[in-house]
């Protein structure tokens, strides 16, 4: 499907004179050490970063600093990710950051199903309406991350997470630098996108102390509609060195306020076009549609809305101590907190504030308070490699449903209090208790590596409902012994095998997405047959080296028993209770395969290609009725994924050309409805104009997404997925953003 775009309206002309400006100034400097090697925000020099992770026994993949700089600022590191084999990333907006729309998932397992961890600090499952956790772009700003990786099957065992049947994320920060100084980067671009970082470094004090400060701003509209999707931030991070240990500690702030994308069908998207949105700002429009008088080619309640959005308030902070106990023996304490205050309103045609008024504020109210502790100790002796752990977390978490009276549609950006209505009132407690051991043997001089160990995950929810009919009651998820085993055998020093088992659980879910999301009287039919998601998971690759390239091909099988879908039983706006059912076996069997070459000095070629076939294998039951699903490929898993990136470098100019195939994907169960495949291509180009004044490193950067302003479905499932959709008229698609266009400049006092 493809639509006529709007143009792209850039707000430049500060940031070209800039540029200008830097540019004559460079001409008139001496010229850069073109040798020299590039720096990043810390002051080190970027390292060929070792892609293929090896000596891991289980597929994993590191993205770098260089591939998360060259990316958009702001850019969610979720969507860098996307490049990878088993990797799929979808969101409407064209930096991944709207979460409303954002859909992550690897070999078939959606967002709920991984691990996701900062500084090995959990996440949670980074969901919308999260109740556990925080999105990544929320926890830290994207230019304060040093590097990720990505375990595509089952996560390393320290890890600290109860959702990870299929995979892990682990964000790692960059630390305080060596050298005192200031970073600075200045963004402009489409939609009056503005968005500026600085970053002040303390260097090494005298007393062994370092630490960095740094603050965001970001202003941008939405690219369809109108509404404003801003962001401010705060970073901090010290470290103390203490002899032989290291004390860390770090503070992070986030308040996110974003107006929302409207969802669409296939047969509103035929009807309205990809481009249409909600009504805002035209209020009388929104109260007539409410009144049942529709205008241009609406014609039902639900084609639009009035608005709708989202607003997260987030603190993060913790306290780490690394400890050099003896020559072999190291071990790491963590202590965290997480606050948060989130409301996600939207302007309801259904429930009206008075007879004259036909519209209220339907609001979904989070609140978190996550305490938690990490203990990790690793000892060498002889041949052996010995791990041990424990997480302990105590979150509680209060989740509302309430109703706001309007009179009319001013734009309301803040936190709503005295409602006029409550639809439910919940509480939830959840205790958390993991345990893991883990044994690795180094034979054959070093070049056979097996390991094997075990975790000990249990969770406890405590539910209490205050108000409505929504379920309550405590329920358990542990397993005493979740083991794992893998190897990796040298076959020369360039060239592996890998090999890996794993088994896991995922943890029942308090909040909008677990078994208390549903009636008293469905939780009561369902309890029988609800189970905890388990997952068995076998690896089997080769990574290869040679002096221009190199890369890994993977093959895989998972076995997914109990698995619980969320069916959608009405409108999202609604708000109706879900109902949860367990669709029994799910098997899973896929190819990746990855390459990179160095064509010369200044030439690079990545790819990536996945096949990934998920299937239900069991038919259920929805209130009686047989819904046939088996032999059925599972909602949002594209069978295949190819993703190209040509990359250039040479004497500070440096360009991106990357393009992603995605197949078509399914958004119901028994698959009668899809959206076709696309392809998407992003450039990102620049010059390092070097030193020029007082600045260092000075760069300026254009960033273009969706170069060739493709019209495609991104997220799908925005509103759940449902059994069938014979009319196509379920609002749970989004599309993609059109093309954007993104000026940077950055540099360091």
């Amino acid at each position: 499907m493809f639509v006529n775009r709007h143009p792209v309206h850039i707000s430049l002309k500060p940031l070209c004179l800039c540029v200008l400006q830097a540019l004559a100034c460079a001409a008139n400097a001496a010229p850069a050490d073109s040798a020299a090697a590039p720096l990043d925000p810390a002051g080190a020099p970027i390292a060929v970063v070792e892609v293929t992770g090896s000596g891991q026994s289980r597929q994993v993949q590191n993205v770098s600093r260089a591939d998360l700089q060259q990316a958009t600022p702001g850019t969610s590191p979720l969507k860098t990710l996307e490049k990878l084999p088993g990797v799929s990333f979808q969101s409407a907006d064209p930096f991944g950051s709207y979460e409303w729309s954002t859909r992550f998932s690897i070999r078939g397992f959606n967002q709920n199903q991984l691990g996701f961890t900062l500084d090995d600090i959990p996440l949670g499952d980074m969901s919308y309406g999260n109740n556990n956790g925080l999105h990544i772009s929320r926890a830290i700003s994207s230019e304060n991350i040093g590097r990720v990786v990505v375990s595509q099957g089952a996560g390393a065992l320290g890890t600290a997470s109860t959702s990870n049947l299929g995979g892990t994320v682990q964000f790692v920060t960059l630390g305080p630098a060596n050298e005192r100084g200031v970073t600075a980067a200045q963004t402009l671009g489409s939609d009056d996108t503005a968005r500026t970082f600085v970053r002040v470094d303390s260097g090494l004090l005298d007393s062994g102390t370092k630490f960095y400060l740094s603050g965001t701003r970001m202003r941008a509209e939405k690219w369809k509609g109108a509404g404003p999707q801003d962001q401010d931030q705060f970073n901090s991070r010290v470290e103390q060195q203490l002899g032989e240990h290291t004390l860390s500690a770090f503070f992070n702030y986030s308040d996110r306020r974003e107006v929302d994308y409207q969802d669409l069908s296939l047969e509103s998207a035929a009807r309205l076009g990809m481009d249409w949105d909600n009504y805002y700002p035209d209020w009388q429009r929104a109260v007539n549609a409410a009144k049942g008088v529709y205008s241009g080619a609406v014609n039902n309640l639900d084609d639009a809305y009035y608005l709708g959005q989202g607003l997260r308030k987030d603190k993060l902070a913790g306290v780490a101590l690394e400890l050099n106990l003896a020559p072999n023996l190291t071990a790491k304490v963590t202590g965290y907190h997480h606050g948060n205050e989130g409301q996600g309103h939207w302007y309801t045609p259904y429930t009206p504030t008075s007879a004259a008024v036909p519209i209220s504020i339907r609001t979904t109210e989070y609140t978190i308070s996550r305490n938690g502790m990490l203990a990790d100790v690793t000892w060498e002796t002889g041949m052996h490699t010995l791990n041990a752990g424990f997480w302990a977390e105590r979150n509680k978490h209060v989740l509302t449903r309430n109703f706001y009276a309007v009179t009319d549609g001013r734009y309301i950006d803040d936190f709503l209090r005295d409602p006029m209505s409550t639809g439910f009132r919940q509480a939830f407690v959840t205790d958390t208790r993991q345990f893991y051991l883990q044994d690795t043997v180094a034979l054959l001089d070093g070049r056979l590596k097996i390991n094997a160990g075990f975790k000990s995950p249990k969770v406890e929810i405590d539910a209490r409902t205050f108000s409505g009919d929504r379920a309550d009651g405590s329920i358990t998820a542990k397993k005493t012994f979740l083991p794992q085993a893998g190897m990796t055998y040298q076959l020369s020093r360039n060239d592996e095998l890998f090999a890996s088992a794993a088994k896991n659980m995922r943890s029942y879910q308090p909040g909008v997405n677990g078994p208390f999301s549903q009636t008293r009287a469905g939780y009561a039919l369902s309890i029988a047959s609800l189970k905890p998601e388990m997952s068995n998971t076998f690896d089997l690759g080769m990574r290869f080296k040679r002096d221009a390239i190199q890369g890994s091909i993977a093959v895989y099988y998972t076995d997914f028993k109990d698995r619980q879908l969320g069916i959608a039983t009405c409108a999202g706006i609604v708000g109706c209770a879900g109902t949860i059912v367990n669709v029994g076996k799910v098997e899973t069997r896929g190819l990746e395969a990855l390459a990179v070459w160095k064509i010369d000095r200044g030439f690079s070629w990545f790819n990536t290609f996945t096949y990934n076939d998920s299937q239900y294998k069991s038919d259920y039951a929805d209130n009686g009725k047989l819904v046939a699903v088996s032999g059925k490929q599972v909602a949002d898993a594209p069978k295949k994924m190819f993703n190209t990136e040509l990359a250039y470098e040479v004497n500070g100019l440096f360009a991106r050309l990357g393009a992603k195939y995605t197949d078509k994907r399914y958004y119901t169960y028994t698959n009668d409805r899809s959206v076709p495949s696309f392809t998407v291509a992003n450039l990102s180009a620049g010059y390092k104009l070097g030193n020029v004044a007082m600045l260092k490193e000075l760069t300026a950067q254009v960033n273009v997404t969706n170069l060739f302003d493709r019209s495609y479905f991104g997220t799908i499932g925005s509103n759940g997925f449902s059994a069938t959709d014979p009319q196509g008229t379920s609002m749970t698609l989004m599309s993609g953003a059109p093309r954007q266009v993104f000026f940077t400049l950055s540099g360091k006092l």
